[in-house]
C-alpha cells in the first residue's frame, strides 16, 4: 500500500507537473501544459487516484483489479479510479502514474511537447 504523500510527491516529479486544487481542497489535481494527468482525493474515507488510460487498458485493469473501477466522475472509457488500499501494489500504482502522464503528454501539442522536453 503506497503512502499518499508519497504519490503526490511522485506525481510532481514529472517534467512540468503542476498540482493546484481547481474541485475544493478535497482533490489535488495534476496537470502538465494545463491537461490533468492524475487526480488524488479522498472518498468515502479511502484515499483514491484517477489517471488517464487507453480504453482497452482500463477495460482489463477494471477486470482484473478489485482496486480500480471505472474513473470516478470522468470519462469512464479514458479515466481509471484506483484505491491506494486494495489489490494493486505500488510498482503498479506507480507504472499507472508514469502510463498517464505519458498519454497526456502524448496529445499535446508538438511545440508545447518541445517546451517540455528543454525543461
Amino acid at each position: 500500500m503506497v503512502q499518499q504523500q508519497k504519490l503526490e510527491a511522485y506525481l510532481n516529479q514529472f517534467t512540468g507537473s503542476e498540482g493546484s486544487y481547481p474541485f475544493g481542497p478535497e482533490a489535488l489535481v495534476f496537470k502538465v501544459k494545463g491537461k490533468m494527468f492524475a487526480l488524488v482525493a479522498e472518498h468515502q474515507g479511502v484515499i483514491k487516484v484517477t489517471y488517464k488510460c487507453q480504453p482497452a487498458d482500463g477495460e482489463v485493469l477494471v477486470s482484473q483489479f478489485e482496486g480500480i473501477i471505472p474513473g470516478y466522475h470522468m470519462n469512464k472509457r479514458h479515466w481509471i479510479t484506483v484505491s491506494l488500499s486494495s489489490d494493486v501494489n505500488e510498482a503498479m500504482l506507480l507504472d499507472l502514474a508514469d502510463k498517464s502522464y505519458q498519454l497526456v503528454v502524448s496529445k499535446l501539442r508538438k511545440v508545447e511537447r518541445e517546451e517540455l522536453a528543454l525543461l
